[in-house]
């Protein structure tokens, strides 16, 4: 419940309305407006062009151009040196803005810089350049090597136009451009538009409540990255599971030599930077190894497809299993261990009835922290499976991509998803920790107990083998094995 609430106040503050003093707090200005009650003007239907062209249009060669939004009355040009304001005359006085008052140049300044951030889109924000401002009401300027038309028509469109500052008679604006190397480009780093209107103009919408807010959040919300993200790491962990038990209990088996390689080699991609996992399957299942070209000859084309997340989750999770189940196996009593061999126990049964049951909390852990690192994986599965939603964009790779589009709120929902999760699977592990010491402070646990009766079987029935046997056999009293291995709570030690 604590969670939910803390979501619900995060996204009623990342979907905060429009920059506005206006008193009536019932309604908001739309997401491309905004208002100064105090200066009496605003600005309906921002929107920022980051990019241009050069084509001609119906054969007009206008240079460098940005189309002029239908409606706008401000044209806010970024160049090189200073940003340029330009505010249509007419629209000026309708609105009551004078560009000869500080103070209404002023607000309409902040005005744009709000409205330039929230269209922004994750990029450069004209907030944040140095450089001067002048808002002008004429139709163009000069700055250094280029001219700058505001409302330059041609065809059925008005442009803002960045061309050569001296055009020879007879020639064009890209024509001069090219014969002097100059590029027109680089005139204009991004051009906005938008239309001043008086303070009770501006367009306006009945402010939402944190409930309506929350609704509309998940309605738009992509869920994908949470089921790619939750397969992938239910896949990775089945495999994980079985191949960091398996490489545990067989290093544990080996020479102290050959031991410590295999140990280097299934430990390495843990010290590894993920992207350089990333790197390293890239090209061995590319097109640059022999492995990867045989792959993809035989129609198995694994690069930036769903099993490439799975492959890429396995690697970085698999140490984590491996040395967890390694470091319960060592932990086990060596003796015990040789006992059960000395009854004619398979390595394979001691393996499964035995090391499993003994060392299942530090495996449990183990297991789940694999689980946890997998739903985690970005650089690797980012460099290996590529980005594509719903089939290899989980949750990280969402949270990176989000942000980088300006999609601040929905990147912070996930990543409290993230935290939360995290938070889950830490509390899962103390409390799992604390019941099994809590089993041990009583005794053995319910798998130890078990491991130790099927080991006192086995010897009782080792015991009647040599007795039928005859001679100077071994003769194992069986109440006190029982009363050994199990203590004092076994029938034997009570006295039944």
């Amino acid at each position: 419940m604590a969670l939910v609430l803390a979501l619900a106040c995060f996204l009623s503050l990342a979907c905060a309305p429009a920059y506005t003093w206006a008193d009536d707090a019932s309604v908001e200005t739309q997401e491309d407006s905004a208002v100064d009650e105090r200066a009496g003007f605003g600005l309906n239907g921002f929107v920022r062009y980051n990019k241009g062209a050069q084509r001609a249009v119906d054969g007009t060669d206008l240079g460098y151009r940005f189309p002029v939004a239908d409606g706008s009355t401000v044209v806010v040009v970024n160049m090189p040196e200073s940003i340029w304001v330009h505010v249509d005359e007419d629209a000026a006085e309708a609105a009551g803005f004078r560009a000869d008052d500080v103070s209404d140049v002023e607000a309409l300044i902040v005005l744009i810089k709000q409205l330039d951030e929230s269209s922004s889109r994750g990029g450069a924000l004209l907030a944040d350049e140095q450089k001067p401002w002048t808002v002008t009401t004429g139709g163009e300027v000069l700055e250094g090597s280029y001219r700058y038309v505001f409302r330059a028509q041609a065809g059925e469109g008005v442009y803002t136009s960045v061309q050569p500052a001296e055009v020879p008679q007879g020639s064009t604006p890209s024509q001069a451009a090219a014969v002097s190397g100059l590029d027109l480009g680089d005139g204009a780093l991004w051009v906005d538009n938008a239309q001043l209107v008086a303070a009770d103009e501006v367009a306006t919408v009945a402010a939402p409540t944190w409930q309506d807010e929350l609704a509309s959040f998940f309605t738009d919300l992509d869920m994908r990255p949470f089921w790619v993200s939750l397969k992938t790491s239910a896949v990775a962990l089945a495999v994980t599971f079985v191949l960091g038990l398996v490489a545990a209990w067989k290093t544990m088996g080996t020479s102290s030599r050959l031991k410590g390689l295999l140990d280097s080699v299934f430990t390495i991609p843990m010290v590894l930077p993920p992207t350089v996992c990333g790197f390293l399957l890239l090209l061995l299942f590319g097109q640059s190894t022999g492995v990867g070209r045989w792959l993809i000859s035989h129609g198995v084309a694994l690069v930036f497809t769903w099993p490439a997340a799975v492959i890429s989750a396995i690697v970085v999770s698999f140490p984590l299993m491996y040395r967890t189940a390694l470091g319960a196996f060592e932990g086990l009593d060596a003796q015990m261990l040789d006992a059960a061999r000395t009854l004619g126990w398979s390595e394979g049964r001691i393996f499964r009835r035995l090391m499993l049951p003994l060392a299942w909390p530090s495996i449990a852990a183990g297991t789940v922290l694999a689980f946890a690192r997998a739903m985690g994986e970005f650089g690797c599965t980012l460099f290996f499976a590529g980005n594509y939603a719903g089939e290899t964009q989980t949750i990280p790779i969402a949270i990176y991509f989000q942000w980088m589009s300006g999609n601040t709120d929905v990147a912070l929902f996930w990543v409290i998803v993230v935290i939360a999760f995290s938070f889950l699977v830490i509390l899962f592990i103390n409390i799992y920790t604390a019941r099994s010491q809590r089993y041990r402070a009583r005794g053995l646990s319910r798998g130890e107990r078990r491991a130790m009766a099927e080991m006192s079987d086995g010897a009782a029935q080792h015991a009647d083998s040599l007795e039928e046997h005859g001679g100077d056999a071994l003769r194992i009293d069986r109440a006190a094995l029982a009363e050994l291995l199990l203590g004092d709570d076994s029938p034997a030690g009570r006295g039944c």
